[in-house]
C-alpha cells in the first residue's frame, strides 16, 4: 500500500476516535461551563490545523514520490509563503489565548457573595475551615501556626473565634452559592480537584492559592 494512503487513513482514525472516543469529560455540575467551550474551541482550531499540516504532507508524498526523470527544485526562501504562515499562525494562537484570557479574569474575580472555606493539605489527608456563624473566617498568619492552630488564625481576631475546623474527606455544599477556595498545604503540592467543577488549583506550601465555583 501508498504510504501516503497510509498516512491518510492514520489521519482519518486519529478524527474519528476523538469524536467517537468513550473517555469524555464527565457532566459538569458547576458554573464553569465556559471551560468546556474553550477546550472545545481548542480542539477545532488545533484539530484543525493537525489536519490540514496532515493532508498537505498526504499531498507531497503523492505530488513528489520519486520518478527517475524528476529533478529537485532549489528554493531556499519563500517571503510570500513565509509572510502567510506567520500571519495564520499569529491568528491561530491569538483564537487560542483570547478566550483562555477572558476566562482566566473570571476565574479568578471572585463574586463578593462567595462563601471563603480554607482547605489545608497534607500527606494524606484534607483539613478544612468554614466560617461560624459571623459568616466570615478570621484572619490568619503563618507565625500562629502550631500543632493546635494548624492555619494559624490570629487568635485575637473575634471573627476567627467561632471558625469551624473539620477533618475529612468529604464536604458538603450549598447549591447555587458561590464559593471561595483558599487552598494551604503544609508539606508537598497538592491539588484539591473536582471533575465535575471544571476548576483546580494547586496547594502550594507557603503561600495561599485561590479560586471559586458556584456548585
Amino acid at each position: 500500500m501508498h504510504p501516503g494512503i497510509i498516512f491518510f487513513l492514520v489521519i482519518f482514525g486519529s478524527v474519528l476516535f476523538h469524536i467517537f472516543t468513550p473517555w469524555y469529560w464527565t457532566d459538569i455540575a458547576s458554573n464553569w461551563g465556559s471551560m468546556d467551550d474553550t477546550i472545545t474551541l481548542t480542539f477545532w482550531v488545533g484539530g484543525g490545523v493537525f489536519v490540514a499540516v496532515c493532508l498537505f504532507m498526504v499531498y507531497c508524498v503523492f505530488k513528489f514520490s520519486y520518478k527517475e526523470d524528476r529533478k529537485a527544485e532549489y528554493k531556499p526562501e519563500d517571503k510570500k509563503l513565509e509572510k502567510i504562515l506567520t500571519i495564520a499562525t499569529t491568528l491561530g494562537v491569538a483564537a487560542l489565548l483570547a478566550p483562555g484570557l477572558i476566562i482566566w479574569n473570571q476565574y479568578i474575580s471572585v463574586p463578593k457573595n462567595a462563601i471563603e472555606i480554607d482547605v489545608m493539605a497534607w500527606q494524606w489527608g484534607w483539613q478544612y475551615r468554614l466560617p461560624g456563624e459571623d459568616g466570615k473566617l478570621g484572619t490568619t498568619q503563618v507565625i500562629n501556626v502550631n500543632d493546635n492552630n494548624p492555619f494559624g488564625i490570629n487568635l485575637d481576631d473575634p471573627y476567627g473565634k467561632d471558625d469551624v475546623m473539620i477533618q475529612t474527606d468529604v464536604i458538603n455544599l450549598e447549591n447555587n452559592k458561590p464559593v471561595k477556595i483558599l487552598l494551604r498545604s503544609v508539606d508537598v503540592l497538592h491539588n484539591w480537584y473536582v471533575p465535575q467543577f471544571r476548576a483546580k488549583m494547586d496547594a502550594v506550601p507557603g503561600i495561599v492559592t485561590y479560586y471559586w465555583f458556584e456548585p
